[in-house]
């Protein structure tokens, strides 16, 4: 059974097909960061109007390289929230009437969802139950996983999320966009000299807030001479902060409850700094870890054919209305 994914949540247009034997056939992705750089920001009506110009080619493309038909394809997925309402609505609009004309059904896929399952797409997956830590730019959440469709929140960012800190510290340090990646190459050149808050670990509890090392960010940066070198290590000081709050709180799960295997996923996923952070309190916890490989880190295609091919196979489907939901929380998925 072969399924079309398609992703166009935020920034970035996303198209895979999916075999439900065969696996992940083929994916391709456009990334709309050098038009946005120059506002220095996604501005939402341009990634509309740019998701509509690149979809269907991009779907054109993926079945002429995976050398299949239109008429191959047994159903269609799509990301319908949560993210920007105008780019979600590009994708669910193509969905349904691609799967009209085809006569397919369609699945509606929770873009967490997408990035949860992405360490699926891997040659060791893990085997559930699990849990998962989901960093993404507008998300922080942890969640105990039971299977497709059995999620059970167990802590979420309260304020921004840690991609969300990530970009605006770098507009602090005016490093540009986009912020996160610059902040984190950045890093690399500076020292953690700086104690940085660890926020929200002083107290019991798996929930997060990153709110306050913007704050903590923006004095430093204004107490400094913002020289390159105060830059780097206030970069490097931040960056740790992250770090250690998610690795606390991810030792907090594990003992919590007693699961030994942590899927980290998610565009943040791809941080270096973090991954080793979370690989280091994994191994002191005798606990299992996966990452996605880096290109699945970020919004995709291949995330969203595979929990659409999923979630099909368990007779999810749904009617040709479209559907879309900029805000979406993830503990509604049943």
């Amino acid at each position: 059974m072969y399924v079309l994914g398609i992703e166009t949540s935020c920034d970035e247009t996303g198209v895979a097909i999916y075999h439900s034997k065969k696996g992940l056939i083929n994916h391709a992705l456009y990334s709309q960061i050098e038009m946005h750089s120059e506002y220095g920001g996604v501005v939402p009506e341009l990634a509309s109007r740019d998701h509509i110009r690149k979809l269907v080619p991009l779907i054109k493309q993926i079945l002429s390289e995976s050398q299949l038909l239109a008429s191959d394809i047994n159903a269609i997925a799509y990301t319908a929230g949560p993210g920007l309402m105008g780019a979600l609505l590009v994708g669910a609009a193509t969905a349904k009437s691609l799967a009209w004309t085809w006569q397919i059904p369609t699945i509606a896929v929770h873009h967490m969802e997408g990035h949860l399952l992405a360490p699926m797409l891997e040659e060791n997956p893990p085997q559930f139950p699990f849990i998962a830590l989901l960093i993404s730019g507008g998300h922080t959440l942890l969640v105990k996983v039971e299977g497709i469709g059995r999620y059970d929140l167990l802590g979420q960012s309260l304020d921004d999320a840690a991609g969300e800190a990530f970009d605006k510290a770098a507009k602090m340090l005016e490093l540009g966009y986009p912020g996160g990646p610059k902040l984190s190459a950045l890093a690399t050149q500076g020292q953690a000299l700086i104690k940085f808050p660890r926020p929200m670990t002083d107290r019991p509890g798996l929930d997060f807030s990153f709110s306050g090392l913007k704050t903590f960010t923006l004095n430093t940066f204004n107490a400094s001479e913002k020289t390159p070198d105060d830059k780097a290590n206030i970069a490097a000081s931040f960056q740790e902060a992250v770090a250690d709050t998610l690795a606390i709180k991810c030792k907090r799960a594990i003992q919590q409850t007693g699961l030994k295997k942590l899927v980290v996923a998610g565009g943040v996923s791809a941080n270096q700094q973090i991954r080793a952070a979370l690989t280091d309190i994994a191994l002191k916890e005798k606990t299992e870890v996966f990452f996605p490989r880096p290109e699945f880190c970020t919004d995709n295609g291949a995330m969203i054919a595979y929990a659409g091919c999923q979630r099909l196979l368990a007779e999810n489907q749904q009617s040709l209305e479209i559907f879309a939901r900029p805000r979406w929380p993830m503990d509604e998925l049943i």
